[in-house]
Protein backbone atom coordinates (compact mmCIF):
# COMPACT_ATOMS: atom_id res chain seq x y z
CA UNK A 1 0.00 0.00 0.00
CA UNK A 2 1.31 3.42 -0.91
CA UNK A 3 2.18 5.91 1.81
CA UNK A 4 -0.20 8.75 2.60
CA UNK A 5 0.81 12.39 2.77
CA UNK A 6 -0.51 12.71 6.34
CA UNK A 7 -1.85 10.29 8.96
CA UNK A 8 -5.51 9.26 8.77
CA UNK A 9 -6.29 10.83 12.14
CA UNK A 10 -5.04 14.22 10.94
CA UNK A 11 -7.22 14.10 7.82
CA UNK A 12 -10.22 13.19 9.99
CA UNK A 13 -9.43 16.01 12.42
CA UNK A 14 -9.21 18.57 9.60
CA UNK A 15 -12.49 17.29 8.12
CA UNK A 16 -14.17 17.53 11.53
CA UNK A 17 -12.92 21.10 11.94
CA UNK A 18 -14.29 21.92 8.49
CA UNK A 19 -17.73 20.57 9.36
CA UNK A 20 -17.66 22.51 12.65
CA UNK A 21 -16.85 25.73 10.76
CA UNK A 22 -19.77 25.12 8.38
CA UNK A 23 -22.10 24.66 11.36
CA UNK A 24 -20.78 27.84 12.97
CA UNK A 25 -21.31 29.71 9.70
CA UNK A 26 -24.91 28.49 9.57
CA UNK A 27 -25.45 29.68 13.13
CA UNK A 28 -24.13 33.14 12.24
CA UNK A 29 -26.55 33.35 9.30
CA UNK A 30 -29.55 31.99 11.19
CA UNK A 31 -29.32 33.79 14.54
CA UNK A 32 -29.31 37.47 15.37
CA UNK A 33 -26.41 38.99 17.29
CA UNK A 34 -28.34 38.84 20.56
CA UNK A 35 -29.25 35.17 20.00
CA UNK A 36 -25.69 33.98 19.40
CA UNK A 37 -24.04 31.90 22.13
CA UNK A 38 -22.15 34.17 24.51
CA UNK A 39 -18.75 32.71 23.55
CA UNK A 40 -19.20 33.60 19.85
CA UNK A 41 -17.49 36.78 18.65
CA UNK A 42 -20.16 39.37 17.85
CA UNK A 43 -22.56 38.34 20.61
CA UNK A 44 -24.51 41.35 21.89
CA UNK A 45 -26.36 41.23 25.19
CA UNK A 46 -28.95 43.83 24.13
CA UNK A 47 -31.82 42.76 21.88
CA UNK A 48 -30.97 43.44 18.24
CA UNK A 49 -31.98 42.16 14.82
CA UNK A 50 -28.46 42.49 13.40
CA UNK A 51 -26.90 39.42 11.72
CA UNK A 52 -23.13 38.99 11.46
CA UNK A 53 -23.00 38.04 7.78
CA UNK A 54 -19.25 38.63 7.42
CA UNK A 55 -18.55 36.24 10.30
CA UNK A 56 -20.81 33.68 8.62
CA UNK A 57 -19.12 34.07 5.25
CA UNK A 58 -15.67 33.75 6.84
CA UNK A 59 -16.68 30.61 8.74
CA UNK A 60 -18.18 28.98 5.63
CA UNK A 61 -15.13 29.80 3.48
CA UNK A 62 -12.79 28.47 6.18
CA UNK A 63 -14.92 25.33 6.51
CA UNK A 64 -14.83 24.69 2.76
CA UNK A 65 -11.06 25.25 2.70
CA UNK A 66 -10.58 22.79 5.56
CA UNK A 67 -12.74 20.19 3.85
CA UNK A 68 -10.78 20.64 0.63
CA UNK A 69 -7.53 20.27 2.58
CA UNK A 70 -8.79 17.08 4.21
CA UNK A 71 -9.80 15.69 0.82
CA UNK A 72 -6.45 16.56 -0.76
CA UNK A 73 -4.52 15.10 2.18
CA UNK A 74 -6.09 11.69 1.61
CA UNK A 75 -4.25 11.30 -1.69
CA UNK A 76 -1.48 8.81 -2.22
CA UNK A 77 2.16 9.62 -2.85
CA UNK A 78 3.32 9.04 -6.42
CA UNK A 79 5.36 5.86 -6.28
CA UNK A 80 6.78 6.31 -9.79
CA UNK A 81 10.24 7.87 -9.71
CA UNK A 82 12.00 8.95 -12.87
Amino acid sequence: MANRYVPVWLSALVALAGVACLVIGAIYFADTASSLPSFFPGHESVTTTHHHSKHGIAAVVLGLALLAGAWISTGKKDSATA
